[in-house]
């Protein structure tokens, strides 16, 4: 009876033994399954708006609007630095009483800098892109064009943003806000100061 008595309090330890490792080994695995692979990209096509004062000394602003797409690759997935790439066209049909027409375009590229704000769905960004700006229309057009560099000029995009995140995979870009500074010749001081307001989607990958 005793040697019985220890075979069955072997087997019931060995059963322990056994479903507590099944258990320590199926532990990690768990919240491995769970646990969702960072993004690394992201694509914002956002509405942009572009205050402009192109005439040379002063302000004689007016308005342009427009679109704008935006691609981020993030150096470390879910990390806070991106490259970033950015495309954006504007358009005015009349300008002042003038009533010429003017579309600017913007290729620039550079870097983000994201802040991760706890569990927060507000992600604010800050980023310095450089490239290439374009011009076209009567402003700058015609026989007489007002800038011989109008189809290339060095342009730089300073500034930042703040998205609210909606899922893994969708964000609104509630406002980004930038410094766009173009050279183009204007027979005074050769650049531009544009404001540029965008909001938008965000999608990632």
């Amino acid at each position: 009876m005793r040697i019985r008595n220890r075979y069955t309090f072997a087997l019931l330890l060995a059963c322990a033994v056994v479903s507590t490792a099944s258990a320590v080994a199926q532990a990690p695995a768990q919240p491995a399954a769970a646990t969702e692979k960072p993004l690394r990209d992201e694509l914002a096509l956002d509405y942009s708006y572009l205050h402009s004062n192109a005439p040379p000394g002063g302000c004689g602003c007016f308005n342009l609007n427009g679109g704008s797409a935006t691609f981020a690759w993030a150096l470390k997935p879910g990390g806070s630095f991106a490259l970033v790439g950015d495309i954006t066209a504007d358009h005015a049909g009349s300008i002042s009483s003038s009533g010429y027409s003017l579309t600017l375009s913007a290729y620039t590229v550079g870097a983000r800098y994201r802040q991760h704000i706890g569990h927060s769905p507000l992600q604010p960004f800050g980023q310095v892109l450089v490239g290439l700006a374009h011009s076209s229309g009567s402003l700058v057009g015609g026989q007489s064009p007002a800038a011989s560099n109008a189809g290339a000029a060095f342009a730089a995009n300073l500034g930042g943003g703040l998205d609210l995140r909606a899922s893994r995979r969708f964000s609104f870009r509630l406002i980004e806000a930038d410094y766009l500074l173009t050279t183009f010749d204007n027979g005074a001081n050769d650049h531009q100061n544009n404001l540029r307001l965008s909001t938008g989607v965000v999608l990632h990958f």
